[in-house]
């Protein structure tokens, strides 16, 4: 039988099950109510002792959530997204090479647990490598040696402001920035930018192939699995990034849910729990708004 007529007859094996399916009164898979869906959000919001902001997006019936969604929050270690951006429009260039080596400076270490600064001095690390330790493992010193081999942050907020992102910018070691790193941290971002730029990795808009391919990738495979992952069964494919600052905890996600794939950014800000046990208030909030994300029909 030609290809043609293999994929007419497939196409029709399937869709007659879903016929008789619907005919029989049982529903075939649809949009969770959003009316319910955003009074049960503003219902868990409601007594937060801090700011929220969130964004959520059904990818396939385009219904949205939004509350404080517009308004300007830190970033946190989500600001690795943009620079994730920016330097691999430079690999995709041909401008950066995937699998070229580096050299560790010892002069590059971060303060804190980080993998990188584990490294002896002139020791070698493939920028693929690098690139996994700053999304997956949210390794500062790896992140602030991509945002350098990106173009700097001035660079990366000239990708930003040329791909219509108006408030999020990069403001650690960004010339000109130094008041908005005081007020924000390393960088400032809204809940409904963070979701479409995830939205745009799993839609595939960026790069073209193997590039988007390869984020999306990396982004499916979190170190970070106790905050709003641990929502979702392990049968669930979910593309994240986390963020924490004392006062702010934040996590962005595409969720490919049996009701659909859905975006979801929660942020907080000005948290009266400054707290780093998984009890915070802050991390708390993000399980439970993914489960109720996750759970709505």
């Amino acid at each position: 039988m030609p290809s043609s007529l293999c994929r007419v007859a497939n196409a029709l094996l399937w869709a007659f099950p879903l016929f008789f399916l619907g005919c029989q009164g049982i529903p075939l898979k649809s949009s969770p109510d959003t009316a319910v869906l955003q009074q049960r959000i503003e219902e868990r919001i409601a007594g937060f002792e801090g700011v929220v902001g969130v964004h959520y997006r059904h990818l396939e019936s385009g219904s949205e959530i939004s509350i404080r969604a517009d308004e300007t929050f830190p970033t946190a270690s989500l600001i690795k997204i943009p620079i994730l951006f920016a330097l691999m429009e430079k690999i995709s260039a041909g401008e950066l090479d995937w699998y070229g080596k580096l050299t560790y400076e010892i002069s590059r270490r971060y303060a804190g647990e980080d993998l990188l600064a584990s490294f002896r001095d002139g020791e070698k690390i493939t920028l693929a490598k690098l690139v996994d330790l700053m999304i997956r493992y949210s390794d500062n010193t790896a992140s602030l040696w991509c945002q350098e081999l990106a173009g700097t942050g001035t660079v990366i907020n000239d990708w930003l402001q040329s791909h219509g992102y108006e408030k999020t910018r990069v403001n650690s070691r960004t010339p000109g920035r130094e008041k908005d790193r005081e007020d924000w941290g390393w960088g400032q971002t809204t809940p409904k930018e963070m979701t479409r730029m995830m939205e745009s990795v799993h839609q595939r808009k960026l790069f073209g192939s193997p590039w988007d391919e390869l984020m999306l990738k990396v982004m499916n495979s979190s170190y970070w699995r106790d905050e709003m992952l641990s929502a979702f069964p392990p049968d669930v494919t979910v593309y994240s990034k986390q963020g924490a600052v004392n006062q702010s905890r934040s996590e962005v996600i595409v969720a490919l849910s049996p009701t659909g794939p859905f975006s979801l950014c929660v942020i907080t800000k000005e948290q009266t729990d400054t707290s780093w046990g998984e009890d915070n208030a802050g991390f708390v909030l993000l399980r439970d708004l993914a489960k109720i994300c996750h759970e709505a029909r």
